[in-house]
């Protein structure tokens, strides 16, 4: 399965400028737990960066940082792990393992973000997919009982 089938595709984007307090307002306003980091969110949209919710938690508040003055470039990790949107699903995940991160933004050709791709999203495809294997066996047991009359 290719990244480009999957994954979340409006992705919120912010800069290395934006503070804490507007990051954690842009997730709340987005219902998301991440943002990818770009020098320019309106043009290019290279990937520098991903903030997440607990970023915020661990690397500011819990320190008595100030929100309102600090910035999310003040604390990326770099540099960032991508995934290519005509990867396999396969290549997307051992990529996550290898890195230990739970989201990687997933970017085109010309490097330019058009996605993300989380633990959620696999979690979810995950079960799809278990729940799709049940039904198959279900209704395979029901067709051989119908046979078998």
């Amino acid at each position: 399965m290719l990244l480009n089938t999957i994954g979340t595709v409006n992705v919120v984007c912010c800069r290395r400028t934006t503070t804490v307090l507007e990051a954690a307002r842009l997730m709340r306003d987005h219902h998301v737990g991440d943002l990818v980091v770009v020098d320019d969110p309106d043009e290019d949209r290279i990937a520098v960066g991903l903030v997440t919710d607990r970023d915020l938690a661990v690397e500011v508040l819990a320190q008595g940082l100030n929100a309102a003055k600090t910035t999310v470039g003040s604390f990326l990790r770099t540099p960032v792990v991508v995934a290519r949107d005509t990867e396999d699903l396969s290549a997307a995940l051992e990529r996550m393992r290898v890195n230990g991160v739970r989201r990687l933004p997933i970017v085109d050709g010309t490097e330019r973000v058009v996605g993300v791709i989380t633990l959620d999203d696999l979690l979810r495809l995950n079960a799809s997919n278990a729940t799709a294997i049940a039904d198959i066996v279900g209704r395979g047991r029901h067709h051989e009982e119908h046979a078998r009359r």
